[in-house]
C-alpha cells in the first residue's frame, strides 16, 4: 500500500483570511517503509510574511520572493500524490492550505476520505497526554535533535517515522519464512498456506519419553527429599 506523508508551512492560521501556503514536503511510504523518494517545494505566496510565522520556520519573504507560484508546480504535485492516502499531523490545517492553493488553481480540491490525522490517532493511543510532533518523538524515542526550526520536508520525515511507529512499529509486514525465501504470502482472511509439493518428506520426530526415559525419571523422583506434590497435609 502507497501513503503520503506531508507537513506544510504557511504565512500564518487560516487561508480564508489571505494567508498562504510557502512550503511542502512529502514522504513517500510503501508497505510502512519509506522508499527514500520524496516531494519538496518552496512557494512565493505574494504577500508578506508575519515575523510570529517566520519565527516558526524561519522563511523569509526575501527568502521566497523568488520560488515559484504554486499553480506552476501544482502538476508535479498531483501527480505525485497521486490517490494514495494522505497522513498528516493535524491534517485538517494542512488540508485547509493545500485545498485553497488547490483553488486558486482551478483544481479539484483533495478529498477529505483520503484524510488520516496523526494528532487523532494520538488522542485515541494517548489520552490526555501531549499530542505535538515533538512530545510524540520524544515518548517514542525518535531522535529530532537536527530540528532547530520547522521545515514541512524535515517534519514530514520526523512524521513519518512516529506514524510508523503509531501503527506497530517496524514489525509490520514482517514475513517469517516465506518472505526471506522471496515467496508471496496470501493476505486473504482466513487463508491457510498449502504444504510446498516440491520439499522432502519428513517423518514427525518422536515427542513421547522412552522407556528408559520414565524409568530415569521414576528413580530421580524417588530421591527426592519429601517433594512437594507429595505433600499430603
Amino acid at each position: 500500500m502507497r501513503e503520503i506523508i506531508f507537513d506544510t508551512e504557511t504565512t500564518g492560521f487560516d487561508p480564508r483570511t489571505g494567508d498562504r501556503l510557502v512550503e511542502i514536503g512529502c514522504v513517500e511510504l510503501i508497505d510502512r517503509r519509506e522508499t527514500g523518494v520524496t516531494f519538496h517545494a518552496y512557494f512565493n505566496p505574494e504577500r508578506d510574511m508575519p515575523a510570529a510565522a517566520e519565527a516558526v520556520h524561519g522563511l523569509s519573504i526575501q527568502f521566497l520572493s523568488d520560488k515559484p507560484l504554486f499553480a506552476s508546480r501544482v502538476d508535479e504535485l498531483l501527480e505525485f500524490l497521486g490517490d494514495a492516502p494522505l497522513v498528516a499531523h493535524n491534517a485538517v490545517f494542512d488540508f485547509g492550505f493545500v485545498n485553497a492553493e488547490l483553488a486558486r488553481a482551478g483544481r479539484p480540491a483533495l478529498d477529505m476520505t483520503r484524510m488520516c490525522c496523526t494528532v487523532q490517532m494520538a488522542r485515541k493511543l494517548h489520552p490526555g497526554a501531549k499530542h505535538s510532533l515533538d512530545a510524540l518523538c520524544t515518548r517514542y524515542g525518535i531522535d529530532r535533535s537536527h530540528r532547530v526550526k520547522h521545515g514541512a520536508l524535515l517534519d514530514a520525515e520526523l512524521l513519518a517515522h512516529l506514524y510508523i511507529e503509531m501503527t506497530g512499529g517496524r514489525q509490520i509486514g514482517l514475513g517469517l519464512g516465506a518472505a526471506a525465501a522471496g515467496e508471496s504470502i496470501s493476505a486473504a482472511p482466513g487463508a491457510v498456506a498449502s504444504p510446498r509439493s516440491d520439499r522432502p518428506f519428513r517423518e514427525p520426530r518422536p515427542h513421547m519419553a522412552s522407556a528408559a526415559e520414565l524409568a530415569r525419571h521414576a528413580e530421580f523422583v524417588a530421591g527426592l527429599n519429601q517433594p512437594l506434590w507429595l505433600d499430603t497435609v
